[in-house]
């Protein structure tokens, strides 16, 4: 029964603050950022535990996963134009999963965080459950770096067109590579702004950033881990 009754409240929330979002357009009413808001503010009113919300997000939680995979279909859609610039893609998300990393790094080093602060925020830059995988297998907080990763996604999508309309960027596919590897999910959404191959772009580079940041889990995060 909580089950049923967390993810109704969580969805009617969600559409709530989207639509003020449409409305105001105020960027402190993005739905990712607001909805956390309320549902706080709810769970203190009615005493509910954070954990008892948590087991009845579940089935949210778990719908991140296929709705990830579900990204593959566009991609197939554009494979011709994928396999024409797939070492070019590779090398620039390769170089921008490693930007990602290290000015995480270099930016909890310069705040001093907590040794829990500083490892979860290394997989920021890449979708949420993958980025919740990465953080568990390095010692991380993997609730604490889905924070992380809703905030990167949201500033990336509120400050990623500006940057695109200052560096004169043109074709879709840079635009979907630029969003999805700084932004994610919000990225990719804001993309679909640009069309459909910017959309699919965006997409490949999230998919690719998260491919990747695994490897730098297991070969680059534990040594950068080790500096803390």
């Amino acid at each position: 029964m909580i089950i049923v009754l967390v993810t109704i409240m969580t969805y009617v929330l969600y559409r709530f603050a989207k639509q003020l979002n449409k409305n105001s357009k105020i960027p402190l009413f993005h739905p990712l950022l607001f909805t956390p808001v309320l549902i706080i503010i709810i769970i203190f009113a009615t005493h509910l535990s954070a954990n008892t919300y948590l087991d009845g997000a579940k089935l949210l939680t778990h719908m991140l996963g296929p709705a990830t995979i579900a990204f593959a279909v566009p991609i197939y859609k554009h494979l011709p134009v994928l396999k024409k610039y797939l070492g070019l893609i590779l090398i620039s998300i390769t170089s921008g999963s490693l930007i990602a990393v290290f000015s995480s790094f270099g930016l909890s080093m310069l705040l001093h965080l907590d040794r829990s602060f500083s490892v979860s925020v290394l997989p920021r830059s890449i979708t949420t459950p993958i980025a919740m995988e990465v953080s568990k297998d390095i010692g991380g907080l993997p609730t604490l770096t889905t924070v992380f990763v809703i905030i990167t996604g949201i500033v990336g999508g509120m400050i990623g067109p500006s940057v695109i309309k200052r560096f004169a960027i043109k074709t879709p596919i840079a635009k979907g590579l630029a969003l999805g590897m700084s932004a994610h999910g919000v990225g990719t959404n804001k993309a679909m702004e640009y069309g459909e191959e910017a959309t699919t772009f965006s997409t490949l580079a999230m998919i690719l950033a998260a491919t990747i940041t695994i490897v730098w889990g297991k070969l680059l995060i534990p040594s950068l881990i080790g500096l803390l």
